[in-house]
């Protein structure tokens, strides 16, 4: 940084003697590293477009599954729902499921 300000220091008489020469070359050196830097980051800059453009649809497209809901996923039955304990009290000595002899598996 010490040796940036040694530079201007040194080149000030310069500037001031020609402002015209000067202003001509920093609008034409200014002008070129932006144009070569868009050129360089026009791909990524189309890129980061295209993927915005790509989350408009998608939200787009949740929007419109979250206003309209499946005929399908409501239409399903219901089983026949049953109790895990019973109504009464357990006591720690009591089963919570009793066995059934009278069934077989095969």
């Amino acid at each position: 940084m010490h040796d940036l300000i040694t530079f201007i220091e040194i080149n000030s008489a310069l500037v001031v003697t020609n402002p015209t020469a000067f202003a001509t070359f920093a609008v034409l050196f200014g002008g070129g590293g932006f144009a070569v830097g868009r050129y360089l980051l026009s791909e990524r800059i189309a890129n980061l477009e295209s993927r915005i453009a790509r989350r408009d649809e998608e939200i787009i497209d949740l929007k419109a599954k979250q206003k309209a809901p499946e005929v399908g996923a409501s239409m399903l039955p219901v089983f026949e729902m049953t109790e895990i304990f019973p109504r009464r009290p357990v006591a720690s000595h009591q089963l919570l499921v009793q066995r059934d002899d009278d069934h077989c598996v095969r």
